[in-house]
């Protein structure tokens, strides 16, 4: 299976917000050294998150990261798409076919199903779950 470490660490960095008792924000600083995760690369996971609604940011001093929706709301499946991510079971092309040819695999609809299923499973899950 293919999935990045921004979709990963993504899933991770809310989940470390999620935690966060009282709702109060938390910094990409925080998570960063909770998490051993480049503060760089967490500024560049969450300007997804927030584009897509699931955190919320809070300027200022004590200012961070909130979630953008309940709990119950986001679901793993939401953080990875957040991150443009999409979870590929082979190197098959959606357009031109498989590999580098123009039509499909004979196995083609057999990862496809299952690349389904796995979205169907990680749709499952919210935050509250985890």
């Amino acid at each position: 299976m293919i999935l990045t470490t921004k979709a990963r660490y993504a899933v991770m960095a809310v989940i470390e917000i999620a935690e966060e008792k009282g709702s109060q924000p938390v910094s990409l600083q925080a998570i960063s050294e909770k998490q051993k995760i480049s503060l760089s690369y967490l500024e560049q996971i969450f300007a997804r998150l927030k584009k897509a609604g699931i955190v919320d940011s809070v300027k200022g001093p004590g200012g961070g990261y909130t979630l953008g929706k309940k709990r119950e709301e986001i679901t793993v499946a939401d953080i990875i798409r957040a991150m443009g991510e999409h979870v590929k079971m082979t190197r098959c092309s959606t357009k031109e076919g498989c590999v580098k040819v123009s039509s499909k695999c004979k196995t083609h609809h057999l990862w496809r199903g299952l690349e389904n299923k796995i979205y169907e499973y990680l749709d499952s899950i919210s935050l509250t779950d985890l």
